[in-house]
Formats: structure tokens, C-alpha cells, sequence
């Protein structure tokens, strides 16, 4: 099947109507979140803080709205009247030559400076008078958000106790949620005594509940409880109101809450941030869900897991769901203030499409819907985990950060520009739906799978179907939902080059990924001919033929095209210098895909282990040590240890970014052989102390890998963690003794 598209679209597209465009707005993550006694700031951690130049590159996308922050803990975060704007003034002096309008938030996700917090009922006065000298500071700024996401804020702050205050209870969620509604129209009252047009944008989670029929009741209070904060913004919680008696019954001051109905500040655009996340399904069945999705609300214990992994055809589980409800229940004017998908990078531009479609699809139908917004355009930082450990967990949006010096594009950004210009964008991998639309969505499969009635996918081709790259990428590109064919050296052999355009003009790839070749170092010093023959002259032959047919290439190099005596890790701007004939032959490869295919991605790499074969360093280390041997390794070589499905992955995603030329991809933490038989030792539960070092020839080299053009692999040490993990599973049948 494909992915839905609009209109008018064609295959593997999304597309607008004809009549009114979606406007595209970019924001960025600037949550500062106090946890304990301190504080996480993403606009640090993601490097924007002193970027400013980002600002030229979101720009250049075309899109002319910005949610960016104006942060009170930043201007004011010691004392209310001792602030500090200069970041500020020149960021928003920025965004005004560059023709971009800033949607200032004020408070993003936090608690407020130290002097006060989301359960002081001075909160929302100390709100609004930062609310005033921001709009008296910036008098041009016309949209304002004052707090973002008010009743998500009051959740995980006050009813999960994930940030300060760290309270877990009913009542300090609505005061909490009180304050922050009853701030935002103070705040916006002060502003408009400075700009009387301005516009409040307010952003919210409308994440609908569903549930067994068991837990309907507690379902329906949660249904209830998502539309708080647009309902006391609107003056609608007066003494006829579901909730009206916990407010009070909470502490919430009458007065203020009468305050609220007599003079009410209904949203300009009510902003609906939706993720896959964001629909849940309760179920009492606990033990048919992970573990850590059991909760309970004290009389049932239940599941609490994402709707979309539910089997259910009568969960209507969509963005375009959400803003239809929204708009029936307010009939104000709309908008997807965030679109981000955590994922790979065919599934973050599947997302897009997906909201993007039905948000234009709501607009055809007469809904008042404005915009979507390419969210977290430069990435954020360990949401995974709601921002309580620092885990460094980097999910790239339209630009990816971490090269900490500039921002690289992504696809994202391409389909991103594509919207604001035309309304829409084309890639290949939309041919095929979301992993929320496949079936291995589902924690517990149903019965019957609807056919796939769609058109063929456009594929990948893969080379190499008995190597262990080669089966890697099939394996991964299998669980991305990207089509491919693994081929044989018997259906293309890359050193022939009428095979290799045959097969081309078969299966009419979008991209090839040439993972063949001569791969025994040791017995290259005896076949250098055969070596060089299979990885230069073949890959040379490949990359012509792909060339000629303008198709895109992915091939692997090695970081032993270097001699290892530079004395720091290389990076791509290194000449290659081998001292080795499997080195030469990577080396003349590069240079001849390059001269061949200027457009090829050539990935130099190291060191390879994995969980889906046992041939690889690190898993004959641990079987040794498991029968009760000795395991001897060099200490005088440093290496790159490379974890082959993060290999993978990095390389796809950089493949669909339109990376071009030589990259280096290895897990970020170099060390020697015998180092890294010692670190999966410990973690597998054996002595390291069985790994014995020896020196080879005492001359110490390392081909340790670094990178000029972004560091996008994870470390080394998650790499172990998650091999132990998927090892485990995918050997834990396996004959021989277990090491674990």
C-alpha cells in the first residue's frame, strides 16, 4: 500500500490544494526544563545558542514563521527585574532582516526561573510582567505563545512528577495548570497594551484516549481532562463545567476562575502538536505489553501503550482525527504547531506526508487550518526519555547539529522547502506507508492483514547477498519498510559491466548500495590481482554503470586505506596512505568511484560486529572466554569498532539526505583490540582478565576514524549494550556454549 496522498498528488508524493496553500512554519525545540536542582537547556545542548547563523539556513527554507523562544528563565532567570536581553535582541534583529516572524514563546515546557514555579500563585503576575517587557522589547513581534503546551506541562511536571516540582497528584496538576492558562491571558492582556493586534498562538496536546470496556471510565476523564487549557482560555470552565468543582475542590481561587469566564482570551490559532505517541490505548491485560508501559490509577491496573500499536478498527488514530475534533469542539482557526517523527529518515518523511496530507485534506473539506510545522528543524536531544537522563539521544529534524559548527541539511530539509515552494515533495521511500501503517506495528498481531494493493515500490538494489554487509542492509531495509533486491555476484557481478547494467535496467533502482567485494586482509597479500580486480576494478564498473543511468551510490571503503602512524584519528580530508594491499585496493577504489560517479557516497568504515553472524571479533572473543579459554588480542593497533545495523542506518538516512563523497562512519570511542575484547567481556559477565594483550611488533598504530563532516553514529558503549541485547535474542536457540 502507499502512504496517503492528496489531491492530485502523484506516486510517492504529497501534494496541496489548488485553492489556498498551507503556510509552512519551522520551530525549534528550546525546552528549558529544571529537573531537581537543575536545569536542561536544548538550545545549549543542540548548539544554537551559539549558532546564530542557523537562522540564515532555516531561513533559506522559504518558510516565513518561526516558533522561537524568548525564554524567561533565559532574560530573567536570578531576579524579575534584573534582565538580560542581549542574546535575544540579536537573534530577533536576525529573524527580521531575514523576513522570518518570529512566534515568541516565553516559557517552553518550564517551570519559570528559580523564584518561582508552576504551584506559586504568584506565577501568573510574574508571567505577565516578563509577558509586557518582552512585547515592550520587541514591539514588531505579533504572535506570541506564553507557555507552551500548558496542560502537558502541568502532566509531567505536577501529576508524573518527571520535572519540577516534582508533585504527583490531582490536585497540584490543576493548580499548576491553573496558573499557567491564568498567566498566559494575563500575559497576553500586558502585551496587548503594547500591540493591541497581537496574536496568541496557543499550542496544546489533544491526544485522545481509548480503552477496553473495562476502563472506559477512566478513558473518558482522561478525554475530558485533554481539553482543559483551551477550555479556560476560551471561559468555558464556569460552575456548569465537568471540572469546575475539582478546580476549586483543587485550591484554585474562584475569583480567578470567574476571572477567566467574564473575561476569556480564546486562541487567535489553537497550535495541536501531534505525535505517534500522542493517541493511548488503556488496557488491563497488562501482559500482553512491555512492562514498562504498566501503570494504574489506583483502582485498576492497566497498559497504558501508544493507540496506533492497537489492532482495533475502530481507533481512529490520525492527526487529521485530532484537528477535525478540535475544530468541531472550538471553531477557531488551526494549526500543526509540531510534525517530528524520533525515527529513520524514510519514516520522519513519511510522517511528514502523512500529516501534511490530512491537515491539506481538512483545509479542502472548509476547516480554518493555517499551517504545518516542520518542528525541531535543528534536531533535540533525549526526548526519548522525556528529558530526565542524558542519555545524548540525537533525533535530526530538517538540519542535523551534530557537527556542532554548522547545520547539515537532511532530507527533511528538501521536503521541507519543497512544501513552502510548490506544496509538495517526492521521494521514493514514500511509495511505501509508515511503520504505523505496517503490520509490525502491532504488539499483538491480528488474525487477518489486509492485502497490500499498492503499486509496486521503487527498490534499492543491494550487492553482496552472501556477505554479512549485504544481508545487514536486506535485513534492515526489510524492518524500514524500504523495497529492495539482495543480489548474487550470479545476478550482478559489479567487475562485469555489461552484468551490472543489465541488472540496473531490470530492476530500475532509485539507488544502488554496493556492499561486494574482496574482503580476507590476510590472503589479499597473496591475490592482489583478484583483490584489486573485486574492489576496484568492480566498484569502478558499478559506478560508471550508475553514472550513465543517473542513479545514486552508496559503496564502502576502510579505514586501513590509511597506514595508521598519522598520530590522531583521520578524518575525510586525510590522504589515504596504505600500507597494505586490502588498503590499496580500497584506496584506488575510491578514486576511481569518485572520477566515475562524482555524485557517489563512498563510506570508509572499521571493525565491524554484529548480532546477526558469528563472524566478527567481538563474538568469538565472548565464545572463547565461554568454553574456558584465554582470549588473546593486540594492544599496540587502535581501531574504530563499527556496530554493522548502526553502520547501516547511518549510511541509509545519509543516502536519503543526498550525501555525496567520502564519509567516515564508526561508533564514536576508539580503542585497541585488546581493549574492546575486555569491554565486551565485562559486559557479557567473564573475567576481563582472560583477555590477554600481546604486542604484534611494537610499533603502535591506530586508523581510528574521526569526522569533519558530522559525527552521526552513536557511541561505543551504547553499541555494546544494544549487541548484547540483540544477541541474546537472536542466539539465544543457537547450539555451543552461551556467553551469557
Amino acid at each position: 500500500m502507499r502512504t496517503e496522498t492528496g489531491t492530485g498528488s502523484g506516486p510517492g508524493g504529497v501534494s496541496r490544494g489548488a485553492d489556498q496553500p498551507l503556510e509552512v512554519w519551522g520551530g525549534l525545540e528550546c525546552t528549558v526544563a529544571r529537573i531537581g536542582d537543575g536545569y536542561r537547556d536544548l538550545l545549549a545542548e543542540t548548539g544554537h545558542w551559539d549558532r546564530p547563523e542557523d537562522l540564515e539556513a532555516i531561513a533559506a527554507l522559504g518558510i516565513r514563521k518561526l516558533r522561537y523562544p524568548v525564554l524567561w528563565e533565559h532574560v530573567a532567570p536570578a531576579k524579575p527585574d534584573e534582565r538580560n536581553w542581549d542574546w535575544h535582541d540579536d537573534r530577533l534583529s536576525r529573524l527580521e532582516r531575514l523576513g522570518l516572524n518570529p512566534i515568541v514563546g516565553l516559557l517552553h515546557h518550564g517551570s519559570g526561573p528559580r523564584y518561582t514555579n508552576l504551584l506559586d500563585p504568584r506565577f501568573p503576575e510574574l508571567l505577565a510582567d516578563y509577558a509586557e517587557q518582552a512585547a515592550r522589547r520587541y514591539p514588531a513581534a505579533e504572535m506570541f505563545t506564553p507557555v507552551n503546551e500548558p496542560l502537558t506541562t502541568a502532566r509531567f511536571s505536577c501529576l508524573y512528577g518527571l520535572w519540577y516540582p516534582h508533585t504527583k497528584d490531582g490536585d497540584s496538576f490543576l493548580r499548576a495548570l491553573f496558573h499557567e492558562c491564568y498567566g498566559t491571558v494575563l500575559a497576553m492582556r500586558r502585551i496587548r497594551r503594547v500591540t493591541p493586534a497581537a496574536r496568541l498562538v496557543q499550542t496544546e496536546d489533544i491526544g485522545k484516549t481509548f480503552s477496553t470496556p473495562m476502563l472506559r471510565a477512566q478513558a473518558e476523564s482522561q478525554n475530558q481532562r485533554r481539553w482543559l487549557s483551551l477550555d479556560l482560555l476560551c471561559g468555558w470552565v464556569d460552575s456548569h463545567h465537568p471540572w469546575f468543582r475539582a478546580f476549586l475542590a483543587a485550591g484554585v481561587p474562584e475569583a480567578g476562575l470567574r476571572d477567566l469566564t467574564e473575561n476569556p482570551c480564546p486562541p487567535d490559532i489553537v497550535g495541536i502538536n501531534y505525535y505517534l505517541s500522542t493517541d493511548r490505548f488503556l488496557d488491563q491485560r497488562q501482559q500482553r505489553y512491555p512492562r514498562l508501559s504498566w501503570g494504574g490509577n489506583g483502582t485498576h491496573a492497566y497498559a497504558d501503550i501508544e493507540a496506533v500499536r492497537v489492532a482495533r478498527a475502530d481507533l481512529e488514530v490520525t492527526a487529521a482525527a485530532r484537528l477535525r475534533e478540535a475544530w468541531r469542539r472550538y471553531r477557531l482557526p488551526l494549526a500543526v504547531t509540531e510534525a517530528h517523527n524520533g525515527c529513520t529518515r524514510e519514516e520522519q518523511l513519511r510522517w511528514l506526508a502523512d500529516v501534511y496530507n490530512g491537515a491539506a485534506g481538512l483545509r479542502r473539506d472548509g476547516v480554518d487550518l493555517r499551517a504545518v510545522t516542520a518542528w525541531a528543524v535543528i534536531g533535540s536531544i533525549d526526548w526519548h526519555a522525556m528529558l530526565t537522563r542524558r542519555d545524548g539521544h540525537y533525533e535530526c529534524g530538517p538540519f542535523d547539529a551534530r557537527l556542532r559548527t554548522r547545520l547539515r541539511p537532511t532530507a527533511l530539509a528538501k521536503a521541507t522547502a519543497a512544501l513552502v515552494e510548490r506544496g509538495r515533495f517526492e521521494h521514493p521511500v514514500l511509495d511505501s506507508p509508515g511503520w504505523w501503517r505496517r503490520e509490525m506495528r502491532y504488539y499483538r498481531k491480528p488474525s487477518r492483514v489486509a492485502p497490500d494493493e499498492g503499486a509496486a515500490a521503487r527498490p534499492l538494489v543491494i550487492t553482496g547477498a552472501t556477505g554479512t554487509l549485504g544481508r545487514a542492509f536486506a535485513r534492515l531495509c526489510e524492518l524500514r519498510g524500504l523495497a529492495h533486491v539482495l543480489t548474487s555476484r550470479a545476478e550482478l557481478d559489479v567487475a562485469d559491466p555489461d552484468s551490472a547494467a543489465a541488472a540496473l535496467v531490470r530492476h530500475r533502482p532509485w539507488a544502488v548500495v554496493n556492499t561486494a567485494g574482496y574482503v580476507r586482509v590476510a590472503d589479499a597479500e597473496r591475490e592482489p590481482e583478484r583483490c584489486f580486480r573485486e574492489n576496484a576494478e568492480g566498484a569502478a564498473s558499478l559506478a560508471t554503470a550508475c553514472a550513465r543511468l543517473g542513479i545514486p551510490l552508496v559503496t564502502f571503503s576502510s579505514d586501513l586505506v590509511f597506514d595508521g602512524r598519522l598520530g590522531r584519528p583521520y578524518v575525510e580530508t586525510d590522504q589515504p596512505l596504505p600500507a597494505c594491499v586490502y588498503g590499496a585496493s580500497k584506496a584506488e577504489a575510491e578514486r576511481l568511484v569518485m572520477a566515475a560517479h562524482p555524485q557517489a557516497l563512498v563510506v570508509r568504515t572499521s571493525a565491524f560486529f554484529g548480532p546477526w553472524d558469528p563472524h566478527n571479533f567481538v563474538y568469538h572473543t565472548l565464545r572463547t572466554l565461554a568454553a574456558g579459554s584465554q582470549w588473546r588480542a593486540a594492544a599496540d593497533s587502535a581501531v574504530s569498532p563499527t556496530y554493522v545495523p548502526d553502520l547501516v542506518n547511518a549510511s541509509l538516512d545519509l543516502l536519503m539526505d543526498g550525501e555525496t563523497g567520502v564519509w567516515h562512519l564508526a561508533n564514536r570511542g576508539a580503542c585497541s583490540w585488546v581493549e574492546l575484547a575486555r569491554l565486551a567481556a565485562e559486559r557479557a559477565g567473564f573475567d576481563p582478565g582472560l583477555v590477554a594483550a600481546e604486542d604484534a611488533d611494537g610499533i603502535r598504530t591506530s586508523t581510528a576514524l574521526d569526522s569533519v563532516r558530522g559525527c552521526v553514529m552513536p557511541t561505543l558503549h551504547s553499541a555494546l549494550d544494544r549487541f548484547f541485547r540483540e544477541t541474546e535474542q537472536v542466539w539465544a536457540s543457537a547450539p555451543g556454549p552461551s556467553f551469557r
